[in-house]
């Protein structure tokens, strides 16, 4: 479990792929705090470490979730923001992020707002998702690139979000442009409603 609020992004040292499985190695400020089997959200996604080598860590990721995500898109060399697990009795400064994430998307707008920005992102509009709660509302949570955001503006398909200059400059959204993907991760809350929803009206 996660709560959206990156602590800082890692960079990407390796890439191996084995079958459908892909192997990344990363580097970041804690990884001599890191153990064997600890799960860490990158980019939005809970990996889990598999290999500690001095100050690189590694993590696999297997074909479902590399289907699901832009991990397939890691290169050496990119960003990727990193969270490690929240602490049980910490607060939750962003919102419940499961590390599971339902789609990606693509940017489609950056705008500046006098030192802060715009983003929008369009994603794949599936109406048997959406009666499942896969979708965005205006003034929700949605994790962005395992970022905790707000919803401005959502429509069908889409929907923006605002970022202040310290989220720009301490995650990978100051490497984001127009066409980029993004993992994109709705709020577990709404999915809950809506099937609770679904249910008592399936008994009406």
């Amino acid at each position: 479990m996660f709560s959206g609020i990156v602590e800082e992004y890692a960079t990407v040292v390796a890439v191996e792929k084995e079958q459908q499985n892909m192997h990344i190695t990363l580097t970041c400020s804690f990884v001599n705090e890191l153990s064997i089997d600890q799960s860490i959200s990158h980019n939005g996604v809970c990996l889990t470490v598999v290999d500690i080598t001095d100050d690189h860590y590694t993590v696999t990721a297997m074909h479902e979730t590399i289907s699901r995500s832009n991990i397939g898109l890691f290169a050496i060399g990119d960003k990727v923001n990193v969270e490690r697990s929240m602490v049980m009795n910490g607060r939750l400064d962003g919102h419940i992020v499961q590390g599971h994430v339902d789609q990606t998307a693509l940017c489609t707008e950056i705008r500046d707002a006098e030192g802060s920005y715009y983003f929008r992102f369009r994603y794949h509009f599936d109406r048997e998702m959406v009666k499942r709660g896969y979708f965005a509302v205006d003034k929700g949570s949605i994790t962005v690139n395992g970022v905790s955001l707000t919803v401005c503006d959502p429509d069908k398909d889409s929907f923006e979000v605002a970022i202040i200059p310290y989220t720009y400059e301490h995650t990978n959204f100051h490497t984001l442009k127009i066409g980029s993907v993004v993992n994109i991760e709705f709020d577990i809350i709404g999915k809950y409603l809506t099937r609770m929803n679904q249910l008592l009206e399936s008994e009406d």
